[in-house]
């Protein structure tokens, strides 16, 4: 077994998006090759109904998949299909953009204005860059859960894990979307398929990866860094990108650590991009926006 090392912590950044939402961006925008097939990772979390209520209006998307996860408040959404639904507390909606599709999200807040959830974007490759557009709403209730022994707690949104599957299925770059929960001063070690990318997001507590070799003081386990380096724990909000290998392991804070363990193969695809619209090619890209302005972007109602 090999543990994976770290590549790097990032710590997210404030951000505005949609018609003034502010929330915090782990990564996006620039060279994503390492988080290949995955594109963009947002936390939107906020008790000021001011910081949100504006949402996200009519927006077009075509060439990846967006997957929004609520842990706090609603998600209301529509688009350019005709459907319409919200997201409560612990869904998931999994979106193929496809070809094209337009759509909308606003979020609301809960009875005391909060509001916290995900967004991550994954590429198409391009065989599937205009295929049809689909949407997989899951609830709450029927995304498993699994607990070890020692109380760590697994949700699993799409993939499988210790023996369960996630329900959202069919994704093209097989990703693994787990949410883990590990109790006070606990060690884990949670697997990790050698072929995949992955990065842990922290959302609550505080803990620190590292190696599994001799006893020494627990630290994350940064690539380059020498075994006498000084501990580094990793808290809310950050980001950590992890080396290759085939396990994770973390060691929790006092208060436990709850992270996102996200994880999917690599497209190894060239990537052209600008705002909502990702494609191979400039020319592709280009083509698409043609069609936005002289409106022709739509293929289907």
């Amino acid at each position: 077994m090999s543990i994976r090392a770290v590549k790097r912590i990032v710590e997210s950044k404030p951000t505005m998006e949609g018609a003034g939402v502010k929330l915090r961006r782990a990564f996006g925008f620039g060279n994503t090759g390492d988080f290949d097939p995955f594109l963009l990772f947002d936390d939107f979390r906020n008790e000021n109904p001011d910081d949100y209520m504006a949402g996200f209006p009519w927006h077009p998307h075509r060439g990846i998949e967006t997957i929004t996860y609520v842990l706090t408040g609603t998600v209301e959404h529509g688009d350019s299909l005709g459907n319409r639904g919200a997201l409560g507390a612990g869904d998931v909606q999994w979106m193929t953009a496809g070809s094209v599709i337009l759509h909308q999200e606003m979020p609301q807040g809960d009875q005391h204005g909060r509001m916290h959830g995900f967004q991550l974007w994954a590429n198409l490759p391009s065989s599937l860059k205009m295929t049809a557009p689909r949407y997989q709403d899951v609830t709450a209730r029927d995304i498993p859960e699994v607990m070890d022994d020692d109380g760590t707690r697994v949700r699993i949104v799409c993939g499988s894990f210790w023996g369960k599957s996630g329900p959202v299925d069919g994704i093209a770059a097989d990703p693994r979307y787990l949410d883990v929960w590990v109790p006070p001063r606990q060690r884990k070690t949670l697997p990790v398929e050698t072929s995949r990318h992955a990065f842990a997001y922290v959302f609550e507590g505080t803990g620190t990866f590292r190696d599994a070799s001799a006893p020494r003081a627990i630290r994350t386990d940064v690539v380059g860094q020498s075994e006498d380096a000084a501990p580094v724990e990793t808290g809310n909000r950050s980001l950590v990108l992890f080396d290759r290998g085939d396990e994770v392991t973390v060691q929790a804070g006092d208060a436990g650590i709850r992270f996102l363990l996200v994880s999917g193969k690599p497209l190894e695809e060239p990537v052209a991009w600008y705002g909502p619209i990702v494609m191979n090619t400039q020319e592709q890209l280009q083509q698409a926006y043609a069609e936005l302005r002289n409106g022709t972007f739509i293929k289907q109602r």
